[in-house]
């Protein structure tokens, strides 16, 4: 199998002005990522609109992207609130040979350590062939993992529970586990996570940030002064002073119009933040129109 390393984008889902999802366009956006210092992408996270969009839905891109020319780079997000879907996602992906999986436990309800070790046992009893990186996002699940809850999934299955997107940042400075994938969730957290041995990022700003994000992983492993980290990291900050999927979409529009389409209860950001965001951005030298450079 791939190694799974690097600088991940959790990519955006473009869709088109009745809000159905476009494909095609998605995929694109996808591959350009990669194009343009991604290591890969993770479809259909929290970025991607994942708990707005249908699964039938889902179901197209998948069989699509089964045909994309950067089809082992993909870690697809299959967690959904319903267990049977879920399972049922992952199933339809493996059998396209997808093997590679970003799982949150579902939202909602309250639960415990043991209930999060069991929701995953159910899925692995139905799923054996694939790798699941858990997803820690206490603020969208309502859950966060502790230490000893991972310990124990990967003592149960070691060879199926690989890794963790750490969106909640209370595992990837603590967590040690031979071989065990850890991957912040933002650009901030990159070059620290790399010196204690995290694998990467998967972030919902490398959509934007991919270049800048690769050569700060690059310069690390080949020992050469950090010259980028500063500006990535300051770019993260200003995105972050607003809802994330709403300044992504707001900045992208300025490429194509078509990204200004998102799913309600979501919304591109207000006028007056809009201009803020790019005057932000502007005296940070990073726009639109330098976004495949570093």
């Amino acid at each position: 199998m791939n190694e799974i390393k690097g600088i991940y984008a959790a990519t955006l889902s473009i869709l088109d002005s009745n809000l159905a999802l476009n494909i095609e366009k998605t995929i694109s956006h996808a591959e350009n990522l990669i194009d343009i210092g991604c290591h890969g992408a993770a479809v259909f996270g929290s970025t991607g609109q994942s708990q707005l969009i249908s699964v039938s839905e889902k179901i197209q891109l998948i069989n699509k992207l089964s045909k994309s020319k950067y089809k082992n780079k993909y870690i697809i997000g299959t967690g959904l609130n319903s267990l049977s879907e879920t399972i049922n996602l992952m199933k339809i992906s493996n059998s396209l040979n997808f093997k590679d999986y970003l799982i949150m436990p579902p939202a909602y309800y309250k639960y415990r350590d043991e209930d999060v070790i069991r929701y995953y046992t159910k899925i692995l009893e139905s799923i054996k062939d694939c790798r699941i990186i858990l997803y820690n996002f206490e603020k969208l699940c309502g859950y966060k993992f502790s230490i000893e809850c991972i310990q124990t999934l990967v003592r149960l299955f070691p060879r199926q529970i690989v890794g963790v997107k750490d969106s909640s940042y209370n595992l990837y400075e603590n967590l040690k586990i031979k071989n065990f994938l850890i991957f912040p969730g933002s650009e901030e957290k990159l070059l620290k996570g790399l010196e204690l041995g995290c694998s990467g990022i998967i972030s919902a700003t490398c959509n934007v940030t991919a270049p800048l994000a690769r050569k700060v992983y690059d310069d690390f492993n080949q020992g050469k002064k950090q010259s980028s980290n500063e500006k990535l990291c300051s770019v993260r900050k200003v995105f972050d002073k607003y809802n994330l999927i709403s300044g992504l979409h707001s900045f992208m529009a300025q490429k194509d119009k078509i990204y200004e389409n998102v799913i309600p209860t979501l919304s591109l950001l207000s006028e007056n933040d809009k201009k803020k965001l790019f005057e932000e951005l502007e005296k940070l030298d990073f726009n639109i129109n330098n976004l495949n450079k570093v």
